[in-house]
């Protein structure tokens, strides 16, 4: 199948606004995890002070974590579907939490501007047209020393880890997600994995594009060798300057 990009992409989120939440709920450890890669970006103190991008927040799971890990940070959650961003508003939020509609590419458009001490992002790159692009941008966005933590699906490699993806998406995600009229959406999320680089292949993607510290940390249960939070650190050259 072709993978949905861009505007096709964020129609199929708009549809699946409606029951995505739903779906979340049935994936066992789903926000424990997200809490956890929240966790490993290391911010100190709660993220007193500290401003964070929840770069393609959905329906606000993403951000949740962020809110309960760093209670301190002011938090910018951006996404490009208007129905997705229509869901996670609608819920209630402290007042350190703002959603702006966006896609990765368009921050600049929209008034998202740096500098920012850490860029939170979830299940968005394997979804780019060009996530070296993103990436470049993320870079651009976050301060000196500023921290990445990338909460994806990337696949270890090992065919075993690959069979468990298909058959979880075979079995369950994709009957189930077929049944609510959002099949389309989902039949891409499952390619869009196997597609996607192996946590391997990221990581050195995310050096070349200009950070360091680089560390690829497993996630428990079902989904380990499955999805990975990536964490890093925007490189410099120098104590002088930026590249």
């Amino acid at each position: 199948m072709t993978l949905l990009r861009d505007a096709d992409l964020a129609a199929a989120f708009d549809l699946a606004a409606r029951s995505y939440d739903t779906l979340v709920a049935a994936n066992p450890g789903y926000h424990a995890h997200l809490r956890r890669s929240a966790r490993r970006l290391g911010l100190p103190d709660g993220g007193h002070g500290m401003r964070v991008l929840d770069l393609g927040c959905g329906t606000g799971a993403s951000t949740a974590a962020l809110a309960a890990v760093l209670p301190g940070a002011e938090i910018t959650a951006v996404d490009a579907s208007a129905g997705m961003l229509e869901r996670a508003a609608a819920k209630p939020w402290p007042d350190n939490v703002t959603f702006v509609r966006a896609s990765a590419e368009g921050l600049a458009r929209a008034g998202v501007e740096g500098p920012f001490d850490a860029v939170f992002a979830a299940y968005l790159f394997r979804n780019a047209a060009d996530p070296d692009a993103v990436l470049a941008t993320v870079r651009d966005l976050l301060g000196p020393h500023g921290r990445l933590a990338v909460h994806e699906y990337t696949l270890s490699g090992r065919a075993a880890h690959r069979a468990v993806w298909t058959a979880v998406c075979g079995g369950f995600v994709l009957p189930v997600a077929t049944a609510l009229g959002d099949g389309r959406l989902y039949r891409h999320l499952w390619r869009s994995v196997v597609d996607f680089d192996t946590a391997g292949e990221f990581a050195a993607r995310v050096r070349a594009a200009g950070f360091d510290h680089v560390r690829v940390l497993p996630l428990p249960g079902w989904q380990t060798g499955i999805t990975h939070t990536f964490v890093a650190r925007r490189e410099l050259l120098d104590t002088a300057g930026d590249r």
